[in-house]
């Protein structure tokens, strides 16, 4: 190793993306409900599993309302736990 090697500090690379915003947020947004499976099938993945809010830009207090209508969905038969 050199010394320029050595002697270089980490350099994070900063993301110039901006921020997404929430979709359930601005005022004509759908509501979430149970019982809208074409809308809560958005927020799962092809095996089943719940996005998580990072990944989907939804804000803390609507992810914990939709994972609780996705579980709601899938403990009445609407939705599969797992898919196969």
């Amino acid at each position: 190793m050199t010394q320029l090697e050595i002697t270089r500090p980490s350099v994070r690379r900063q993301s110039s993306r901006r921020r997404k915003s929430c979709p359930f947020a601005h005022p004509n947004a759908p509501k979430i409900d149970y019982k809208d499976v074409k809308l809560l099938q958005r927020y799962t993945t092809e095996r089943g599993k719940i996005v998580p809010s990072r990944i989907s830009a939804v804000s803390a207090k609507k992810q914990r309302e939709l994972t609780t209508a996705i579980k709601r969905a899938r403990h009445l038969a609407l939705m599969p736990f797992v898919v196969s």
